[in-house]
């Protein structure tokens, strides 16, 4: 029995590192497919994730779809149910709204910092994702366009060298990150979004603190408006 054993932990490590980073690339392509369906709207606020389905499309077995659940709900996008599955997380517009009042002055605070405490690097670091973002702009890429935005606002948030803060606007922005979603899919407010973002570099680069601030604190306070009106337009009456 013991030879079996160490037999067979041999032959795992033999086949472990190949193994994970096959396991590692398909848990990724699971995470990114059901956020994209998310986000996108095929999976509906509310709706039960419909994980049987899920296991035959990705040939995957119950275990590593969880896993995906799992990254999904610590983005604010899914929420796990003890005993019932998985829904993808719903706020009503009041939710929202509540939330994203919330929002201007800790974008504002975020501007103030990051132009006293950012390196050189982080400044350069940000520009990349900016020109990733707006080249995913014309390329009408919705979804990686947003990857890439919510990379640059976490950024912004890690080069003030605030450690509650960012924990903070990472708590906070988990709670909007499907409604910030949906303000992009009105294409005049994506356009002006990435608009907003060229001014937001441009203050950045020349280091000047109350424009990053006051930029940062009405390019929230628009989306915000936004989202609140799109929301008021799906939801039935009843849960406004």
């Amino acid at each position: 029995m013991e030879q079996d054993i160490v037999h067979t932990d041999i032959k795992a490590n033999y086949t472990t590192p190949s193994h994970r980073k096959r396991r590692i690339t398909l848990h990724n392509v699971v995470v990114d497919e059901m956020r994209h369906d998310i986000l996108e709207g095929k999976l509906k606020p509310g709706s039960k994730i419909p994980e049987v389905a899920l296991c035959a499309k990705f040939d995957i077995s119950r275990t590593p779809l969880r896993e995906a659940l799992k990254v999904l709900a610590s983005e604010g996008l899914v929420e796990l149910l003890p005993n019932r599955g998985a829904v993808v997380r719903k706020y009503s517009s009041k939710d929202v709204k509540d939330l994203f009042e919330l929002m201007p002055p800790i974008e504002g605070l975020i501007g103030r910092l990051a132009i006293k405490h950012a390196t050189e690097e982080d400044i350069s670091n940000i520009e990349y994702l900016h020109e990733r973002m707006l080249d995913f702009h014309q390329r009408k890429r919705r979804s990686d366009y947003f990857r890439v935005n919510q990379q640059i606002h976490m950024a912004l948030a890690q080069a003030t060298g605030n450690k509650a803060l960012v924990e903070e606007y990472e708590r906070l922005s988990s709670k909007i990150i499907h409604a910030r979603y949906l303000a992009n899919t009105d294409q005049s407010r994506w356009d002006e979004s990435a608009d907003e973002h060229i001014h937001i570099m441009q203050a950045l680069k020349a280091r000047d603190e109350e424009r990053l601030s006051e930029l940062l604190s009405i390019h929230v306070s628009k989306t915000g408006e936004s989202v609140v009106v799109a929301l008021q337009k799906q939801a039935p009456e009843e849960q406004r």
